[in-house]
């Protein structure tokens, strides 16, 4: 760095020029990134997914007892908000990388959803806004269109929050460290634990306030408290500014894979067989940033390279460049598009995954509502039971980090991390387990709530626990993995896009889960005596077979999994842009 040069003026004509301290006085600047920033970006994580949970781990509770909703409408209502809140990422995404960056779509993400709170606060506390409270009668008072049209308001002001904050906050933690070296990846990868672990302490230590203030004081409060969350998760965010890596958008790859999947159509009726390698079209490379990676041509899906195919060489103009980018794309884009083509596979078990833990936030719930809540003088709420899920999360991240870890690594010398297939095939056993406790759980609940002829059943709420708990092992064990191995599948110039994949396999969990519940509803109750679902009383149907149902396609998605999927999961274990094992994969790729 050049010495700075200040002027001084005297009460002469002339001036002085004197030289500014040196710089071995000053003190040293501080390097932007690493832990020092990622502690400001889990900061607002955790009041962002307080606030968030806060909403969540109670709707199903304030959608039945404050909107007199049954059960599939519920289950509706739930799920395709609920799916909503995880497709928008892609919108995020697309406008992250286009023209916003990571950090303008998280502060704006965090700001919608902070609107949206406040409209579920005001809909709590001014009673015209939802129908009058159901006492217990068959005949309440449904909702006015109007009404819901409010509800609708605020949730979708979280759908769009949603859709800014989750495809960046773990993009923009990861930017925070440099993958190229040994140090940066071993930092990246207990980042992902301590992300999800950070959060989940958080809700834990305040969601058993929240959710209590909701259910036995006032719902008002319970809902201005995740506001007030969203608004300090908006302060700390903006604190840390000084210290973040803020990557500049370089483009949304979302046109860039249209352009391809466009262009080999186009040239469908082309032979690649004894194609030169310079036949295709691969400019040289320009390093305008460091963190985007070259992607070398690859023998994967190989339908996509004719998109980069030179046919004639009028496709190029004087200067080399494409004259229509929607029939002659670069290898660059083509290779691209399939790193996310690959992701598929894995992604199918992701959802297979994340329907088990959309039945606990929705049936689950219900359960614990017609369940004695009652120990010795002190009311359980409802809500509580998700916190069970969040301990065994948080408690195995823990286990694994601080104990395991350490205590191997000091015994073998070696990487001694579980592989990402083995925790994933660990998540889906739990998911099958989750299920098959819930259904035995669920009729014996049904059984002594018929014979005592009651709505709510002698059983202890208590006995919901090991349901829960084994729903967080699944996403403890299954989603980590996942979401880990999207990151690192995909190049740091696509991270944005990684975490919106992440989010949209929740989303689709989601939308098929309505189908399926829906599907079931209507099936059963034309052909059996008892239907499975449907209305407000669980004790009138058989929910216990619905969760068996869920429980076979578990173990579907644990077979896929090990006989399919899993390939693609090795496969690109090794040549993910960036590893140090990146060359030695390439050479291995076969074709597909």
């Amino acid at each position: 760095m050049e010495n700075v040069l200040t002027k001084t003026s005297s009460s002469s004509a002339d001036s002085d020029i004197t030289r500014a301290p040196p710089n071995s006085l000053l003190p040293p600047k501080k390097e932007a990134g690493g832990w020092r920033s990622v502690k400001y970006i889990l900061g607002n994580e955790s009041f962002e997914k307080l606030a968030s949970m806060g909403l969540i781990a109670n709707l199903t509770v304030y959608l039945q007892t404050r909107f007199n909703m049954d059960g599939i409408q519920l289950v509706n209502v739930f799920n395709i908000w609920s799916g909503s809140t995880n497709v928008t990422p892609l919108l995020g995404a697309f406008l992250s990388d286009t023209y916003l960056g990571r950090f303008r779509t998280l502060i704006c993400g965090s700001t919608a959803s902070f609107l949206g709170m406040v409209v579920m606060s005001l809909i709590a506390g001014i009673p015209n806004l939802r129908p009058l409270r159901c006492t217990g009668g068959p005949n309440c008072q449904k909702p006015e269109f109007w009404q819901l049209g409010v509800l609708y308001l605020g949730l979708g002001l979280l759908a769009i929050g949603a859709g800014g904050v989750r495809p960046c906050n773990i993009a923009f933690g990861a930017d925070q460290f440099d993958t190229r070296t040994e140090k940066g990846r071993a930092q990246l990868e207990s980042f992902f634990n301590w992300w999800y672990f950070s959060f989940t302490v958080s809700l834990v230590i305040a969601l058993t306030v929240v959710v209590y203030v909701q259910t036995n004081v006032s719902w008002v409060i319970g809902y201005g408290i995740p506001a007030a969350c969203l608004f300090f998760s908006i302060v700390i965010f903006l604190i840390g500014k000084h210290t973040y890596i803020i990557t500049k958008p370089q483009g949304s790859v979302f046109v860039d894979m249209a352009k391809v999947i466009v262009a080999a159509c186009k040239k469908r009726a082309m032979s690649l067989e004894s194609t030169p390698e310079n036949s295709f079209y691969d400019p040289p490379w320009i390093e305008s940033d460091q963190r985007v990676t070259k992607l070398a041509h690859t023998n994967m899906f190989k339908f996509f390279d004719k998109a980069a195919l030179i046919a004639d060489a009028s496709e190029l103009d004087d200067k080399g460049l494409p004259r229509n980018s929607w029939r002659l794309c670069s290898v660059q884009q083509v290779e691209q598009l399939k790193l996310v083509v690959g992701l598929v596979p894995v992604w199918i078990t992701g959802i297979g995954c994340f329907i088990t833990m959309d039945q606990m936030n929705t049936f689950g719930l219900m359960q614990a509502i017609q369940s004695n809540n009652k120990i010795h003088n002190f009311k359980i709420p409802p809500g509580w039971m998700g916190l069970s899920s969040m301990i065994c999360l948080s408690t195995w991240i823990f286990i694994y980090e601080q104990i395991y870890l350490p205590y191997a690594k000091k015994r073998s010398k070696k990487n001694v991390r579980l592989t990402m297939r083995q925790r994933i095939n660990t998540g889906i056993v739990m998911a099958i387990l989750c299920m098959v406790v819930a259904g035995i759980v669920e009729k014996n609940r049904r059984e002594t709530a018929l014979k005592q002829g009651s709505l709510l059943s002698p059983q202890s709420i208590l006995l919901l626990l090991p349901q829960f708990s084994l729903s967080g092992l699944n996403e403890g064990f299954a989603a980590v993995a996942v979401m880990e191995y999207y990151t690192n599948h995909l190049p740091e110039s696509m991270r944005t896009l990684a975490g919106a994949i992440f989010f949209l396999s929740f989303s689709a969990s989601s939308y098929l889960n309505t189908v399926i519940v829906n599907v079931v509803h209507h099936v059963t109750a034309k052909l059996g005596k008892t239907p499975w679902l449907g209305g407000r009383d669980l004790n009138k149907v058989k929910l216990d077979n619905f969760y068996y149902l869920i429980a076979g396609l578990a173990l579907l998605n644990l077979l896929y999994f090990n006989l399919f999927s899993c390939r693609y999961l090795e496969k690109n274990a090794d040549k993910r842009p960036g590893s140090r094992h990146e060359d030695k994969g390439l050479e291995m790729n076969e074709n597909v």
